[in-house]
């Protein structure tokens, strides 16, 4: 970002910033709380969906999985995009699309309009997402502010994940179609605010630099078919699950090729070096992975089990929204006292604990008996989410922010296929979901366990900052 960007962004503590770069980061926490409650308000408004449309189960399933195919397979593309083409360009661009597909998809009137204007949807934050982020990591000086900026980014993108369940069902009540037009009314007060308030810079692009298209083609469809695939291995044959994860396999296999011998390679590999950056995603696709699957397994147990309500069961959920309040007040002073790695482990131990706590879940348990896995999860979430995006951004070159913002929230919706794919496939293979519930808890738990033993890993190479 330009020396002027900078200017007005840099201020030793967080609270004496300016109003201009509190104003941006306003915006950009807006931006990505519109992402979370999108993709949170959607899941709980499923049923009515169904009703109104008439989708069998297999398209229904499609209007959750063509978002996470648009999001998780161009996320890549859309961070090294922000890099090479201006990070304020792409958001404010692609925040439009975003704006416009979600109104389209609350006015369709077939399954397949629905399916793909949630796939449109998908791609177009893909690309905000990250640009997002790097406008964060290049806008705020290394070090203490920029680490708070990113935990109170974080707590928003966590919080709005949180109060979409609940705000999902009382849309619901109202009409499903709410559920669309909403982030659409959204998109356009955030798209409206951030024009003045987000900083203008000059061209990202490095003279001669072009974008590396066979690089972006083969590494978008590797992700796309193995998070396809992934997600979509309970509900298809055996067979095509297994080739389809071979063709991404092979696309993967090429896309490193390509890389090794592009002039401009979509990703440096080099950049896979870094210890803490790769430690940061893998533990990040492990959290996710952990996160998605016991959410998933938790609200069939609360519905479909013991007869609760979409409402009731959004706010089941809601302790869980803690971290939005944990992460911007007490994250940012813990990681200054004990460091970012440590803080980072905590929070994965608590992770464990609250899967733990569930594991033992019976039909005659109140809420009371489950509240302390609802709270503790947030507290973990609080410790863990923010810090993983600052280990994975930190000591990484500013022409590489977007990429490196692009990898981490990739790996986020890699893990989230994957846990989902896994506690599913659990459930399938018992006799029906009161065998196979609790056996599918375990999975949440195993994820939080390699991530935590990751992370301990990690402290004792001498990480910590």
């Amino acid at each position: 970002m330009s020396a002027t960007v900078r200017s007005t962004v840099q201020s030793p503590p967080l609270g004496r910033m300016t109003p201009r770069a509190w104003g941006m980061l306003l915006v950009l926490c807006g931006a990505i709380f519109l992402e979370g409650i999108n993709v949170a308000m959607l899941s709980v408004a499923l049923p009515a969906i169904r009703a109104d449309l008439g989708l069998s189960t297999g398209e229904l399933q499609w209007v959750m999985s063509s978002y996470v195919l648009g999001y998780g397979g161009f996320m890549l593309l859309g961070g090294r995009a922000a890099d090479l083409f201006g990070r304020r360009s792409m958001f404010l661009s692609w925040l439009a699309v975003f704006m416009v597909v979600s109104a389209l998809g609350g006015l369709a009137s077939e399954g397949w309009a629905l399916i793909a204007a949630r796939f449109l949807a998908g791609v177009a934050a893909a690309v905000m997402t990250p640009a997002g982020l790097s406008i964060i990591t290049t806008g705020f000086e290394e070090g203490r502010q920029r680490n708070q900026a990113l935990l109170v980014y974080s707590g928003t993108a966590a919080g709005g994940f949180s109060l979409g369940l609940v705000l999902g069902g009382l849309l619901a009540e109202a009409g499903w179609r709410w559920v669309l037009f909403t982030p659409a009314l959204l998109s356009l007060v955030i798209l409206v605010a951030a024009v003045p308030l987000i900083p203008k810079s000059g061209p990202r692009r490095p003279a001669g630099r072009r974008m590396d298209l066979a690089g972006a083609v083969t590494v978008t469809g590797a992700i796309m078919l193995l998070v396809g695939g992934i997600e979509r291995a309970t509900h298809v044959d055996a067979g095509v699950t297994a080739a389809t994860i071979s063709v991404a396999l092979a696309l993967f296999a090429a896309f490193v090729v390509i890389e090794r011998r592009s002039p401009h390679p979509l990703v440096r590999l080099g950049i896979l070096r870094s210890g803490p950056l790769l430690r940061a995603n893998v533990m990040g696709l492990l959290f996710s992975a952990g996160f998605f699957g016991f959410q998933f397994v938790a609200v069939l147990y609360l519905q479909e089990l013991r007869g609760w309500s979409s409402l009731e069961t959004s706010l089941a959920m809601l302790a869980v929204g803690a971290d939005a309040i944990l992460a911007p007040t007490l994250t940012p002073r813990l990681v200054n006292r004990f460091g970012n790695a440590r803080v980072i482990l905590c929070g994965l131990l608590l992770a464990v604990l609250s899967y733990a706590l569930f594991l033992p879940v019976g039909m005659d348990w109140t809420y009371a008996a489950m509240f302390p896995t609802m709270i503790i999860l947030g507290m973990a979430f609080a410790l863990a989410y923010g810090p993983l995006t600052i280990a994975a951004t930190d000591g990484v070159d500013e022409s590489e922010q977007g990429l490196a913002g692009g990898l981490l929230y990739t790996s986020f919706q890699f893990g989230a296929a994957l846990g989902l794919a896994a506690t599913t496939a659990v459930i399938v293979s018992s006799r029906d979901l009161a065998d196979g519930y609790r056996p599918a808890l375990a999975v949440p738990l195993v994820a939080a366990v390699l991530a935590a033993v990751i992370s301990a890993f990690g402290l004792r190479k001498g990480s910590a900052r």
